[in-house]
């Protein structure tokens, strides 16, 4: 079964889960999620696996949170369509391995799906 990981290569925790995987000779299907994000049934069905509401997986210190995010009341599709349309505000990095997910925040935390 094969392990996708949503890496920003410029984020720590997103380098540092990838050398964590590496180090038990896990090497997952990359996707830097900044240049491809996931479409809005990807994204769901993350969230899904993640347990978590859109909001819950949002960086609320980017610019393009408090610009699109802030204090709106966003329906569950809306919130996904604006990450997609601004991925700086998705939270990573996110690892996918079957019907699980895990946010490596701390990196360890994504060990716990493999």
């Amino acid at each position: 079964m094969s392990i996708i990981m949503y890496h920003n290569p410029k984020c720590s925790k997103s380098r540092q889960t990838l050398a964590l995987l590496r180090e038990r000779n896990i090497e997952p299907e990359i996707i830097e999620y900044l240049q491809t994000p996931p479409s809005a049934a990807e994204l769901d069905h993350i969230l899904t696996m993640l347990g978590i509401e859109p909001e819950a997986l949002m960086r609320k210190g980017e610019i393009e949170y408090k610009e699109y995010f802030k204090g709106r009341e966003l329906s569950r599709a809306q919130a996904i369509d604006l990450m997609i349309q601004h991925p700086k505000v998705i939270e990573r990095p996110i690892v996918v391995h079957g019907d699980k997910a895990a946010l490596g925040r701390p990196p360890e935390q994504v060990l716990e799906i493999i």
